[in-house]
């Protein structure tokens, strides 16, 4: 082998190597990814706010106690938007919804003439259940979640003093109003005292003994 043959076999070595090393330079300046900062794979924790977990809802009034402070002449305001599907005079028309005349303590889904949803019919359990006053606020409320399947679109008075006002106000729409429920703090008083009674698991004289005698008094 002569020299222009070695020549030609380092030229094209070099010339290959050359190669090499420049595609792999562009490689690397197209696809290159900077180093992290610090290895490993960043977890973002969600920190806890201000003034520690949230408190639990706060427990629902009776509506016994709601209606103790009710005005009905503010319940007669809000109803003025249910007048476009209810009416509530007596022997008044049913429209989208029935009558609410003499509507507390009446029958569910018993107005005569109306056609009533499935889901009411259900819920009224062939009449057995009322309209009382814990039925009328729970179904206020929210009437879709209180009885499922009710045609009625009316989204519900979220606030305890609305719904009180309004069924005040409905309280007023018979000849003969049934009576207000007692709040619980006057239920309790009504209730006779249990002072008189013996207190459970005290001593009691054994069968067919001898009344105790009284003790002598003091000289």
């Amino acid at each position: 082998m002569d020299s222009n043959e070695v020549n030609k076999l380092l030229g094209g070595f070099l010339g290959t190597c050359f190669i090499v090393f420049s595609i792999g330079l562009v490689s690397d300046g197209l696809f290159a990814s900077p180093a992290p900062e610090k290895p490993g794979f960043a977890i973002e924790a969600q920190e806890p706010t201000e003034g520690g977990p949230a408190a639990p809802a706060a427990e629902a009034k009776p509506i016994a106690d709601l209606l103790a402070g009710a005005n009905a002449e503010a319940g007669a305001a809000i109803f003025k938007k249910c007048q476009a599907c209810h009416s509530g005079e007596k022997g008044g028309p049913n429209k989208v919804g029935p009558d609410l005349w003499d509507i507390v303590d009446r029958p569910v889904a018993e107005h005569a003439g109306f056609a009533y949803s499935a889901g009411m019919k259900d819920f009224s359990k062939g009449g057995q259940e009322h309209w009382t006053y814990d039925n009328l606020n729970h179904f206020i409320t929210s009437p879709k979640k209180f009885v499922k399947g009710t045609a009625m679109g009316f989204a519900g008075l979220p606030k305890d003093e609305d719904r009180a006002n309004v069924i005040a106000y409905l309280r007023t729409l018979s000849d003969n109003p049934k009576p207000l429920p007692q709040p619980g703090a006057a239920a309790d008083a009504s209730k006779p005292a249990d002072a008189a009674k013996p207190a459970d698991g005290a001593a009691k004289p054994a069968e067919g003994a001898a009344p105790a005698k009284p003790a002598a008094p003091a000289q």
